[in-house]
């Protein structure tokens, strides 16, 4: 990690700018940089709806001011090709790295959660994995932990995931991916007496333990309201301030959200700390994001060498949160 001493300081000329330098001054001061983390941040968030490829020399400028010097973003991006989620396209004496068809399918399961307007409504069906423990290897056992918990499962005892409302058609081309078909059960299931149904969603909702990240959601939303509220009041927002924000969002909202069962509306209260920081979330990246891109495509070179128009989707995100 860089000397925050030597960061560049960035124009702090209205209250944008002093509220977001001063969230900046503090993840590169007193943060535990994840910097694989922010690393893949960025290419989900930016890189991937604008084409999907940018030059190693492009995301070394684009997280410096994030505390991650050019010898990480190297490390990191030799570490990620390893796991096979970065592959590299060498045009001349530059290199260019997007993300592999694992990288973006993981991304794209997370982006599902992330960017939603809402919470999903509920069936008031459970849908559960249940795994053959003595039929897999430990390393079958923990690829698949950790492929369902990128789905958003909890473990719910040994061997039994459980899951509210997600996609049993990508839970089964999961499976097959890992090839463990005759391993697995994928079931849904519900009570078959009405009068139990409360009682069985509270057993079931104990087993999703939220409290433990009640805390860090209230430090978010201490972190990024302010910043919130001096985009609202402020006419002229620093591009590179905002990509460097927008960044910092996505990368704080998806490194807590994404350790959080994906619970329904119907089982989460409306005025909790998650549901605070979903808010937050998107009202401030529908603020800032048009100044992001902005800057994003001023600074970067990409293999073709213009961008990618976003996908329509990419404009879309959490809109309906914004509007209701």
């Amino acid at each position: 990690m860089t000397n925050p001493a030597r960061q560049p300081k960035i124009r702090t000329e209205n209250a944008f700018n002093q509220a977001a330098q001063a969230l900046i001054d503090q993840f590169v001061q007193t943060s535990s940089i994840h910097a694989n983390s922010l690393i893949v941040t960025v290419y989900g968030d930016t890189v991937c709806p604008h084409g999907g490829s940018i030059w190693l020399g492009s995301l070394i400028k684009l997280v410096k001011p994030l505390g991650v010097n050019e010898r990480l973003v190297r490390t990191c991006v030799f570490r990620l090709s390893e796991k096979n989620l970065l592959r590299s396209q060498q045009i001349g004496r530059r290199s260019f790295y997007s993300l592999t068809e694992k990288g973006l399918r993981q991304f794209s399961s997370a982006a599902s959660r992330i960017y939603a307007p809402d919470l999903a409504s509920w069936d008031g069906q459970w849908r559960l994995v249940i795994t053959l423990l003595g039929e897999l290897a430990p390393e079958q056992r923990e690829q698949l932990r950790k492929e369902l918990f990128w789905l958003g499962f909890t473990h719910i005892t040994t061997g039994i995931f459980a899951h509210p409302t997600a996609d049993l058609a990508e839970v089964s081309a999961l499976i097959k991916e890992l090839q463990i078909e005759e391993h697995v059960a994928i079931l849904q299931a519900t009570t078959p007496e009405p009068e139990n149904v409360p009682v069985a969603n509270r057993l079931i909702r104990q087993c999703f333990n939220t409290d433990a990240l009640d805390e860090e959601y209230t430090e978010f939303n201490q972190q990024f309201a302010p910043v919130l509220a001096a985009a609202l009041t402020t006419h002229q927002l620093d591009p590179e301030l905002c990509f460097l924000i927008k960044i910092l969002l996505i990368h704080k909202y998806r490194r807590i959200l994404l350790r959080e069962p994906e619970l329904p509306k119907e089982l989460v209260e409306t005025d909790s700390a998650s549901q605070q920081a979903r808010r937050i979330t998107a009202q401030l990246y529908g603020v800032i994001a048009p100044f992001a891109d902005q800057y994003f495509k001023q600074v970067s070179v990409c293999e073709r060498g213009e961008f990618a128009e976003p996908p329509r989707a990419y404009y879309k995100r959490f809109k309906q949160a914004v509007e209701s």
